[in-house]
């Protein structure tokens, strides 16, 4: 009888869900497991491989921890809110909160067609009032404690989406959606204060086992540096202004300055000569996106007629203004040492601006290595470390400046002008003042709209909605949240979701938080995981969470890439359907190919054929357990000392490799006990009850028929995962190499404890051992028993 995986699918995907054998219970005596994955932004696309690529991980760590005897907390749920919902809204008129339900009812399809054990009673989706009643509390909590304010800045501004975008929504200069072009334009936007918690950020790293690249990621993003700030005033101006450096006893080699187009300043030190060209630039600066400023390797600016007065020599140095330097990064002022500092150098050559060398070397300026002071008064023949220390000691004692400590991580803009997004729990009055909704009104709902679209000013749809706008005496802010909002505390929602009183209670979180391990992409470094991060440490200073760190361990998967090696995407033609591959292969076939194609965090391309030798693999597996007739063929045989070896030892390598995430040398292990058993002359039961255990985390629904055809009458993703004697997983022989005269000239298979004799008879019965002695007399023999076999040769 051939494995039928489409009726065995179905069937145990509905014995589980209506056995409830997944769901998590908060009152539980067992060790708790808290597996997550990131959860998908529901589009009408439908869920591909990639997304199976991080779920199926997750997902063989959760059964294999029940298995252990954890109790295991694998939820799912929506990043519901998002903008593709909104532009389809906008095209159709077909109101957002109906597409996205019905992406999510493909996608809740979809997944359990694959035999994932979420737990499908926590189930969460931010744009559920009952979800974001929680959102806007916590916003509510970050006003309160004076981390989200309102303010005018410079932003992404999209003018095709008609929306502001995060610089993650930004790549090369166009929108991450749909490629249109993003420009630089002030406005009033809500920011949350994430700079506050930039140190903690930083030194709690240390605290959780990521990989390095995504520290090491988050690191450079909040970007801690020491230095100095330094006045400047400028000639002829009761104005100064003031710079960071973090070479501050490179200042005597300071010829020219550069501020912000945005600077406040600007316009008001342009001489009337300057002032057309400055002006232009100005315009020209602001139709550029911040991130093809700062990636522009071609300089451009503007002489702005004004000079500005050396703190410690008088001179007079020229003030420019060009767009690589940014308002919102630092001061928005920069002092250039062309001779020490390639981008500063590329400069002062561009437009002829004078460079002096301040530190020793026989090397052409720029010179941006360490070396000795010179040209510089008071600090010549001081080292690096020496002349900061001097500077800055000067600096404070003459009040041009003070030590400092900066970041490049900038407060979080979190206002988006659309409409399909959690609404502020914020009413504006004509007096300027502001008022928070009281708690017992939230949530603040979403209206119903003629209009998804922004105006053209950038007035979002809410301003559109006049009866709820209005709200005593006062008017609704008519931003939005981001998506982000959601996805930076839903993982506490699902501790306890039905909970009506608290976004979950402490008695939850104490026993559930940390996530245990976080599954995702690393494209969510420095946005998700960092929000995440903050919104937590937020929540646990207001003591409303039990922990200050969301996820104790995290891992990324890497992409499936499509049968050419490239990115899938519909315009290649190379995506892959799930449902296709489920359809001719079954679900366990996918699910185990997915886990076989190599490393966890490595790119894969996708091979059409090698899903075959899986799909060999599961029929092989049936066919050892169940004849023609569909009957179970084990026996209460004896098992071989060689088969028992090779099963323990596979025991203890699926287990060590599920452990560590390394999921393609545990289905090889099984692989090769599977081949053992069609070695062996009977069908041992013990044997194959075991390999049933194994495989099941990766291949839940055959395994599940099989262990009930053996007669078992529980399920087999809560059978004990089985034990290994570590006796048995140790080789009683070992290969060691022979060596004439220090060279190896074959090898042999000896016992560990073997003697000198021993071991000297087998390997003088090696042919190409003995022709190297050719006869002649052995003047010595080192041996170091399952080591080393030297023997040494009269000449």
């Amino acid at each position: 009888m051939a494995y039928d995986h489409k009726n065995i699918d179905s069937k145990w995907q509905k014995e589980w869900q209506e056995n409830k054998v997944f769901e998590a219970q908060n009152d539980s005596s067992k060790p708790k497991y808290y597996a997550l994955d990131m959860f998908p932004y529901p589009s009408g696309k439908g869920l591909h491989v990639g997304h199976l690529a991080s779920y199926t991980p997750t997902d063989v760590i959760s059964r294999f921890k029940r298995n252990k005897g954890f109790n295991v907390l694998h939820p799912m749920g929506y990043d519901a809110f998002g903008l593709p919902a909104e532009q389809y809204a906008i095209q159709t008129g077909i109101h957002p909160e109906k597409t996205t339900k019905a992406a999510i009812e493909s996608f809740r399809k979809t997944l359990i067609e694959f035999g994932y054990s979420f737990d499908w009673s926590r189930e969460v989706s931010t744009c559920d009032p009952s979800f974001y009643k929680w959102t806007q509390f916590i916003f509510k909590k970050l006003y309160e404690k004076g981390l989200a304010y309102q303010k005018e800045v410079p932003v992404n501004w999209c003018p095709a989406l008609k929306t502001v975008l995060a610089n993650e929504e930004v790549v090369d200069g166009k929108s991450e959606r749909g490629g249109h072009p993003v420009v630089r334009k002030p406005m009033k936007q809500w920011m949350l204060k994430i700079t506050a918690y930039a140190d903690r950020l930083l030194h709690d790293l240390e605290k959780i086992d990521w990989p390095e690249r995504t520290k090491e990621g988050q690191k450079n993003w909040i970007g801690r540096s020491e230095g100095a700030e330094v006045d400047f005033k400028i000639k002829d101006h009761d104005e100064k202004f003031r710079v960071f450096t973090t070479r501050p006893d490179t200042l005597f080699g300071v010829t020219f300055m550069v501020i912000s187009p945005e600077h406040p300043l600007t316009k008001v030190i342009t001489t009337s000569e300057n002032k057309t060209n400055v002006e232009n630039y100005i315009q020209q600066a602001a139709s550029r996106s911040e991130v093809d400023r700062k990636s522009d390797t071609t300089k451009t600016g503007v002489f702005t007629g004004a000079h500005c007065l050396h703190p410690l020599t008088g001179e007079e140095i020229p003030i420019w203004t060009a767009d690589y330097v940014l308002m919102d990064y630092g001061t928005g002022a920069i002092m250039a040492v062309p001779g020490h500092d390639e981008r500063d150098f590329e400069f002062a050559e561009k437009f002829g601006i004078e460079i002096k060398r301040v530190l020793e070397s026989k090397e052409e300026l720029p010179f941006i290595g360490d070396g000795k002071l010179v040209n510089s008064q008071f600090l010549d023949g001081l080292d690096k470390s020496q002349a900061i220390t001097k500077m800055i000691e000067y600096l404070e004692k003459e009040s041009l400046g003070e030590k400092k400590i900066t970041y490049k991580l900038r407060d979080w803009l979190f206002s988006r002008q659309r409409y399909w997004g959690e609404p502020f729990p914020v009413v504006h009055y004509p007096s300027g003042d502001l008022k928070l909704v009281p708690d017992n009104e939230l949530p603040v709902l979403l209206p119903e709209v003629d209009d998804y679209e922004p105006s053209e000013d950038g007035r979002a749809p809410l301003s559109n909605a006049r009866d709820w706008l209005s709200y005593d005496g006062g008017e609704r802010e008519t931003d939005t949240m981001p998506g982000s909002a959601g996805s930076s505390w839903y993982f506490l929602r699902y501790c306890d979701p039905h909970n009506t009183e608290e976004f979950a209670s402490k008695e939850s979180q104490n026993y559930w938080m940390p996530v245990d391990l976080y599954i995702g992409g690393p494209e969510h470094t420095v946005g998700h995981l960092l929000y995440s991060r903050f919104w937590q440490k937020v929540l646990f200073d207001a003591g409303l969470v039990t922990t200050d760190e969301p996820f104790n361990k995290l891992a990324h998967q890497g992409m499936i890439l499509g049968e050419d090696g490239e990115k899938m995407s519909k315009s290649r033609g190379n995506v892959v359907n799930p449902d296709d591959i489920k359809v001719e292969n079954g679900a366990d076939a996918l699910r185990v190919y997915i886990l076989f194609l190599g490393p966890m965090d490595r790119d894969k391309p996708w091979n059409p054929k090698g899903i075959d030798g899986v799909k060999r693999f599961l029929d092989r597996y049936w066919r050892a357990c169940v004849d023609d007739s569909g009957n179970y063929i084990g026996d209460d045989s004896e098992v071989s000392m060689e088969l028992n070896k090779t099963l323990h030892k596979t025991i203890k390598k699926v287990e060590e490799d599920i452990e560590s995430l390394s999921f393609n040398t545990a289905i090889s292990a099984m692989m090769i006990l599977l081949n053992e058993v069609y070695k062996s002359e009977n069908r041992p039961t013990s044997v194959l009850k075991a390999l049933t255990v194994l495989l099941s985390p990766f291949a839940p629904h055959i395994t599940e028929e099989v262990w009930h055809k053996m007669g078992e009458k529980t399920f087999v993703a809560q059978a004990p995962w089985p034990q290994f004697d570590p006796q048995l997983t140790i080789d009683d022989t070992v290969t060691i190499g022979v060596q004439i005269n220090g060279k190896v000239r074959g090898s042999i298979e000896i016992a560990k404890d073997a003697t000198e004799e021993e071991a000297l008879k087998v390997a003088r019965s090696v042919e190409n051992v003995e022709s190297h002695i050719g006869g002649k007399e052995l003047a010595k023999v080192i041996y170091k028993a399952g080591r080393i076999l030297n023997l040494i040769v009269k000449k």
